[in-house]
């Protein structure tokens, strides 16, 4: 186990983050099956994501010692930040990542491949602002 705690947090946070993926991509798969636009789809899948991550990256990954409600909110304030900020760069990447090309059909879900691409990016870069802004020691 003392290989595991030397990664703890890095297991966890790509744990937690691909089980985040995976809501978003569930999100929007059900979106677009029932006819919603790529664009909208892509936001809504987007928030439910972002909520789901910040309670895993608070509680599990970086297990936050941030107590009472203004700090709690500061923080939170923080991680909607550092999200909008990566939520603008996917909103914006994956429909211009289908409109030069990158429309494949994985599980009959037309955009869903530039969707997973960008996906993994926006997850690599997420840990290093969750790890050295959001929730680093006090």
């Amino acid at each position: 186990m003392k290989g595991f705690n030397k990664y703890r947090e890095q297991v966890a946070y790509l744990f937690f983050g691909v089980l985040t993926t995976m809501v978003n991509w569930v999100v929007f798969t059900f979106l677009i099956h029932l006819g919603i636009s790529i664009v909208v789809s892509n936001a809504v899948s987007w928030i439910v994501a972002v909520i789901v991550a910040f309670f895993t990256n608070r509680w599990w990954v970086f297990k936050s010692t941030v107590t009472g409600f203004k700090g709690v909110l500061n923080e939170g304030f923080a991680f909607l930040g550092s999200r909008i900020l990566t939520g603008i760069l996917e909103l914006g990447l994956v429909p211009a990542i289908v409109l030069i090309g990158l429309d494949g059909f994985i599980f009959s879900t037309s955009g869903l491949d530039a969707k997973i691409l960008v996906s993994v990016a926006v997850v690599i870069g997420n840990y290093f602002i969750s790890k050295f802004w959001i929730f680093k020691p006090k």
